[in-house]
């Protein structure tokens, strides 16, 4: 049991060598891409492409990981309190619950 504070560096001297190995390795044997003209054009019959701005709902992505975050510590709370016969997982399941039909009935009023 000694042993191990000094094995520790050890072993990751040899990971990070190994790493470092197959790395250098891969660099020689992996094919050597060519430059040719035709494979830069945007397609093969030279239509131009329109650069369009992508827009991101953050509201939405916002409204959902919400959700998610709150049924994932549901779930926890759940899954950890299983074999506790009481009312506290039941109340942190309607307290849960309640947040959630807050979020969706206030979401429909805007």
């Amino acid at each position: 049991m000694n042993e191990i504070p000094f094995l520790l560096p050890i072993v990751f001297g040899v990971s990070l060598l190994a790493a470092v190995v197959i790395y250098l390795v891969g660099r020689q044997v992996s094919p050597k891409g060519q430059n040719i003209a035709g494979k830069t054009a945007p397609y093969a019959c030279g239509e131009e492409i329109t650069v369009k701005e992508v827009k991101v709902d953050l509201e939405r992505f916002l409204t959902f990981s919400v959700y998610f975050l709150i049924f994932d510590v549901l779930a926890f709370v759940i899954v950890t309190s299983f074999y506790n016969i009481g009312t506290m997982p039941i109340i942190y399941s309607l307290v849960v619950l309640m947040a959630v039909a807050m979020l969706i009935f206030s979401r429909r009023k805007l």
